[in-house]
């Protein structure tokens, strides 16, 4: 009885500053809790006091990314498994204990609690070298495209209030030519003054591709308005100044797509990737972030589901074949089948062959990019089984 009562459940509710640690043993009670600095002597002191109460400990937390980051590392390097306990079903799973208080201690102990019911969570693994590296750079592009984005609604919208043909003249998110034209001419009469031949010498001296084109263009566009709007010389500084920071950010993204291909052809099976049509450097580094350990999925169906790409059903007694999209899933490994799909049926191939046979069944785009997306699941997995073993452990940021 005495060696049963030695397994032990710690419930791990991380946070930035601190964290709070609570323990269970095999009858529910809390044998130890306690609020965390984070921090490498308090965890290691932590570690201590909770390893000294004997026996076999199984660490479950509720976050798996930058903020246990830490926490995780220590427990790895002293040989301990942490499992990862969505926060989702932390959630849940409070509704079933007694009392409606919402406290750190009380979230540790549902999570330890909760782990100590199921064991069916996924492990937690320290990633390598080339799998941190990835996973922070992959994230940091996102947060730059996300920042591109949002500057570049905030360039039409300031410039359609001072000039409004102007801004309907270009594609500001695939034209670079434009937003140089911006960082110096955003107002019509600026645009009229410097004429056609001026402002193509301009633009052909900081080398922008059809510096006539870009010229006559804003010139049609500038002979359609002569009125001069309030504000218009204080938003026309606000357009200069986005401008700049778009191609600034461009410049950032060009530097960060070449290390993310660098660092994804390090990996020995970058070359099997790569060879499925559609699937670049780019999305082979965020597929291998998102997947990561392949031997975690017993076969292709399980790599789909996880990426949301199968059916679920919802029968209940005669209700049968209710087969809806599932909530659960990876949205980023979602993301890569989807993207890679609608990017290789641009050229002709099998691929397309694919989608246009499910369009002429009647299915809408998304309907046939998503089909294709799971049957390339099939290949994809069958190429990289017989390469074996793919040992690629990103940390868990997925919340299900």
């Amino acid at each position: 009885m005495a060696e049963q009562l030695t397994r032990l459940w710690v419930g791990i509710d991380a946070g930035k500053a601190h964290h709070w640690l609570a323990a269970v043993d095999e009858t529910r009670a809390m044998i130890w809790s306690k609020k965390v600095p984070n921090d490498e002597t308090a965890i290691l002191a932590a570690l201590g006091e909770i390893l000294a109460q004997g026996g076999q400990v199984r660490w479950a937390v509720d976050i798996a990314g930058t903020t246990s980051a830490l926490l995780l590392a220590i427990l790895a390097a002293h040989g301990q498994q942490a499992v990862y306990v969505p926060g989702r079903t932390v959630n849940r799973m409070s509704g079933s204990y007694c009392g409606e208080a919402k406290t750190d201690a009380r979230d540790a102990y549902v999570i330890a609690d909760t782990a100590r019911l199921r064991q069916d969570f996924a492990s937690i693994d320290v990633p390598a070298l080339l799998a941190a590296d990835l996973s922070l750079l992959t994230a940091h592009r996102t947060d730059l495209i996300t920042d591109r984005v949002r500057m570049l609604n905030r360039l039409r919208d300031v410039l359609t209030g001072i000039f409004p043909a102007l801004e309907r003249a270009f594609d500001y998110s695939d034209h670079k030519g434009a937003l140089v034209l911006l960082t110096r001419h955003q107002t019509p009469a600026g645009i009229r003054r410097h004429g056609q031949a001026r402002l193509t010498a301009w633009l052909k001296a900081r080398s922008v591709r059809n510096p006539d084109a870009v010229a006559a263009t804003a010139l049609r566009a500038a002979g359609t308005q002569h009125v001069t709007l309030p504000g218009q010389d204080v938003a026309a500084e606000i357009v200069a100044d986005i401008a700049t920071q778009v191609l600034v950010l461009d410049d950032r993204l060009k530097h960060i797509d070449q290390q993310i291909r660098r660092a994804f052809h390090t990996h020995p099976q970058a070359h099997i990737i790569e060879s499925l049509p559609g699937m670049g450097p780019i999305l082979g580094a965020e597929f291998l972030v998102a997947a990561g350990d392949l031997s975690a999925y017993a076969d292709a169906g399980r790599l789909a589901s996880a990426a949301g790409l199968v059916p679920v059903p919802r029968d209940s007694g005669r209700r049968t074949g209710n087969l809806h999209r599932p909530k659960r899933y990876s949205r980023r490994l979602r993301r890569v089948f989807y993207l890679s799909a609608q990017t290789s049926i641009i050229r002709e191939g099998p691929n397309r062959d694919y989608y246009l046979k499910k369009r002429a069944k009647g299915c809408k785009h998304v309907q046939a990019a998503i089909a294709l997306a799971r049957r390339r699941v099939d290949v994809l997995w069958a190429l990289l089984r017989d390469d074996r073993p793919f040992t690629f452990h990103p940390p868990v940021a997925q919340a299900a």
